[in-house]
């Protein structure tokens, strides 16, 4: 025999047994655990290997369908006898056919025994008492669970079949369920997706990606065979190009434009690389959510309320992060919003990469909350390795792990070249991976051409048979390498006579390749988005106020306990006879004086300072904060009511409006929406877990996800109008207001945290300019609330009479709201169904 570059003869096997199409190098003196598909293989002194399922996975049983499993798919870990539990070897899995050994094999295994010493004979005893100590029941369960396995292997091709709904499976569909599951590593779940097929012609399939930077084969080459398969299958794809997911994850440097360019290069690259865009629609994310915003944005936000933020964290891998990492609030809203994609483009099939599974189980786990019969079926593809040892995946910051779909031939040469090809070993190996993913499935075949004193030229037609030449190094990696490259070439030379021709694609490339491509740290990313406003109060420093214009200041300024800056306030009434004063509120419940007095003084305050006021009506904010149970229906009866309080309670609304953020944020969408996903992504998530008082909560509190979107929305309100929320029951009737003042909180000489006091300054003396008290007979007109401290505090102005005053003045302002309550029929209609409500947190 001719000797190989690696010292073996051609044609020699190495010492090994196929079970069930899995092929497993026996070692002695060792146990080897195969992790990822949880299957157990044990070598025992007559090196008979016992393959037990285990009830973790379902993959093995798909081994028909999805092909041999070899050791590159299995990490191979080296365990003591020790490590093995009875639930691990089953002897009874071992069928006679694995004695019937071809004479080679036997000879060689003979004499690797030989070699090996005696210490495997020592492992297999203690397997021996382990077995006979295993529980009878774990035993007949594993022979059953086998068995079917073995039963569902053998009808696994083509064969007619029926589902455990009683649906009858054509040959046909058959077919067809095996070339759509061809295409993921995992799915969830077969029969689900069999019963599809048998029920849908045409089912919708979503793949997708973030226009990033160029395009290496993983995301080229694997992409393109997975969309002709599933379009020969009947499948209609719809390839989401996501553009605002790459802005938020702040890829090229969150650059639209730039990002716009990227999706364009893509698209080019797919279709001059091969792939089949008859029955493919290639959809921006922004265009199809801003036409469909008012679809897409509550499903959004529904998805947020319902999911806890800790479990929208463990799905920061799909962007490439972790959950430990320090995140932006954007983060968070990029999960919620691909969890949503799945739904809003009424997917029935799910194909993205394995590190994408955690969100579309999310958006299985949503379908399930709300009864929604027709879950996506996830098919998860395999995630091709970098070129360099150890890289897991492909990137693109490092040209060096990755082979770009338009590199020149000289590139993939050198790339390749350099790859990480270690001798007789599969696992972890990218070039076998390469050959395994890309070239079998390219061409049906490998071909590697050598010199006759090296083996001769050779072609492979199964992954199995390069897999045993590798690892007894009849193939060696040189000869693999070289191959791989050659073929690899082929395919990519479309691709790059496409881009030397094409005017449009030229340039595109040529923009591409300028971009830079980088990862930092959050806190790098959060410094380079800053933005430094500019200084307006300087530009007040010296500004002459007029008379009139000072006295509007005072009038707009005696509303707020607090201004930032007073010298901007100034300038802005200076500059504009007719601001816009942006006010809010939630509708929640039944509206207190809070709500309703105050809010009533400050808007005629406003307006009577030439202010124009837009009050807006936080529907969508109750429902993320989950008020009236998150019911719109309700929230909108709310809303009304209110704004029937404040009518009737003397509000001057000619110079208000009264929008609802549901329907301003829908028919503004496509400015609303890009402010949110802005702010959020330049606010990393501890600064917006701090803005939790805003909905009445703390930073420390269990928080869903709605929490994090709920500031970010804010901020855009105010950034837009200005906004200010507040709340405190208008309605109660006059014996309500008496009782609840008489059982107030008011101790003797005390004004610190004393509600009656506070009542006073903010609500009575707004309105009035002035409070009477009644004291001994004789009455007492105080003009300023300073005047009423110094009496409090002396003790000559006790808490029954103040609470007596107080009472008085509250119900003068609440009367004609009662009045209004009970002769208008609308009015009293809505009360009864606020009344009706239950309050919920």
């Amino acid at each position: 025999m001719a000797k190989t570059r690696g010292g073996g003869r051609v044609g020699s096997r190495r010492s090994s047994r196929r079970t069930q199409g899995l092929e497993v190098q026996v070692a002695s003196a060792t146990i080897l655990k195969v992790n990822k598909r949880s299957t157990k293989k044990v070598s025992s002194s007559k090196k008979n290997l016992a393959l037990t399922p285990t009830r973790k996975s379902s993959r093995i049983k798909n081994l028909a369908v999805q092909g041999p499993v070899t050791p590159e798919d299995d990490e191979i870990e080296d365990v003591t006898p020790e490590d093995v539990t009875p639930e691990d070897v089953t002897p009874e899995d071992v069928t006679p056919e694995d004695d019937d050994v071809a004479g080679e094999d036997k000879e060689d295994d003979k004499e690797d025994s030989e070699k090996d010493g005696e210490a495997c004979l020592t492992g297999h005893k203690e397997q021996e008492e382990d077995i006979e100590n295993e529980n009878d029941n774990n035993e007949k369960e594993n022979k059953e669970e086998a068995l079917n396995m073995e039963e569902e292997m053998e009808n696994a091709p083509t064969q007619a079949s029926s589902l455990a709904s009683g649906l009858q499976i054509s040959e046909e569909v058959e077919q067809r369920f095996n070339l759509v599951k061809s295409v993921g590593e995992q799915c969830t779940h077969d029969d689900e997706l069999r019963e599809l097929l048998a029920k849908k012609a045409a089912p919708v399939c979503y793949d997708g990606f973030e226009p990033s930077g160029r395009m290496h084969i993983a995301q080229g080459l694997m992409k393109i065979m997975s969309v002709n398969k599933l379009t020969s299958a009947g499948c209609r794809v719809k390839i989401w190009i996501a553009d605002w997911f790459a802005y938020m994850n702040n890829k090229l440097g969150g650059d639209l434009k730039k990002i716009r360019v990227v999706g364009e290069y893509f698209k080019e690259i797919f279709q001059a690389a091969g792939m089949n865009c008859e029955n493919v629609e290639f959809l921006w994310s922004s265009e199809e959510i801003n036409a469909r915003g008012d679809e897409y944005w509550p499903l959004v936000m529904d998805i947020a309320c319902r999911n806890s933020l800790a479990k929208i964290k463990r799905c920061m891998p799909i962007m490439g992060h972790s959950e430990t990492e320090e995140l932006s609030a954007a983060h968070i809203l990029y999960v919620c919003m691909q969890c949503a994609d799945t739904l809003f483009l009424e997917a029935d099939i799910c194909q993205l990469g394995m590190d994408q599974e955690t969100v579309n189980l999310l958006a299985r786990d949503y379908c399930d909350d709300i009864n929604r019969g027709n879950k996506p079926v996830i098919l998860s593809h395999h995630m091709l390795r970098g070129l360099q040892q150890g890289q897991t995946k492909m990137s693109k910051s490092d040209p060096s792990s990755a082979i770009f779909m338009e590199d020149e031939e000289a590139e993939v040469n050198v790339k390749i070249k350099k790859a990480y090809c270690p001798p007789g070993i599969v696992g972890g190996n990218p070039c076998v991976e390469y050959v395994r993913y890309i070239i079998l499935p390219w061409f049906n075949e490998f071909t590697v051409e050598r010199d006759e004193k090296y083996g001769g030229s050779k072609t492979y037609k199964s992954y199995e048979d390069i897999v045993t030449d590798y690892e007894s190094n009849v193939l060696h990696p040189k000869d693999l390498k070289d191959a791989l490259s050659k073929a690899l070439n082929k395919i990519l030379q479309p691709v790059r006579d496409h881009f030397k021709t094409n005017s449009r694609a030229k340039n595109l490339l040529k923009q591409v390749k300028g971009y830079k491509i980088t990862r930092t740290a959050l806190s790098k990313e959060m410094e380079a988005l800053s933005v430094n406003a500019p200084n307006s109060a300087s530009s007040a420093a010296g500004l002459q106020l007029s008379e009139e214009v000072e006295n509007k200041y005072n009038i707009v300024r005696s509303i707020g306990e607090e201004c930032i800056q007073e010298d901007e306030l100034k300038n802005l009434l200076a500059k504009k006879p007719t601001p816009i004063c942006y006010d809010g509120f939630e509708p929640s419940g039944r509206m207190h004086i809070a709500q309703g007095v105050m809010k009533v003084t400050n808007v005629n305050k406003l307006t009577t300072a030439g202010c124009q006021v837009k009050i807006w009506i936080a529907d969508w904010f109750a429902q993320l904060n989950n008020k009236l149970g998150g019911d719109l229906e309700r929230i909108k009866v709310v809303g009304e009511y209110f704004k029937e309080i404040w009518q009737a309670g003397g509000m001057n609304t000619d110079k208000v409006s009264f929008l609802w953020a549901s329907d301003e944020i829908n028919g503004r969408g496509g400015k609303y929406w890009p402010l949110v996903m802005d702010i959020a992504r330049r606010n990393n998530l501890r600064r917006i877990l701090r803005c939790g008082q805003i909905m009445g909560r703390s930073e420390t509190e269990v928080l869903s996800a709605a929490q994090i979107l709920y500031p970010c929305m804010q901020c855009a309100d105010i950034f837009l109008l200005e906004a200010d929320i507040c709340q405190l029951g208008m309605d109660q009737r006059k014996a309500d207001v008496n009782e609840k003042i008489s059982k107030a909180y008011c101790p003797a000489r005390i004004v610190e945290g004393n509600p009656c006091l506070e009542y006073v300054k903010y609500l009575v003396l707004p309105r009035f300019n002035e409070f009477t008290v009644e004291t001994d007979g004789s009455n007492k007109t105080f003009k300023s609330f300073e005047d009423i401290v110094a009496d409090y505090e002396n003790g000559a102005l006790a808490p029954e009479d103040l609470k007596k005053a107080l009472v008085k003045a509250l119900n003068i302002m609440l009367q004609p709201v009662r009045d209004h309550f009970k002769t208008n029929d609308r009015a009293k209609n809505l009360l009864e169904q606020v009344k009706a409500f239950r309050v919920t947190r």
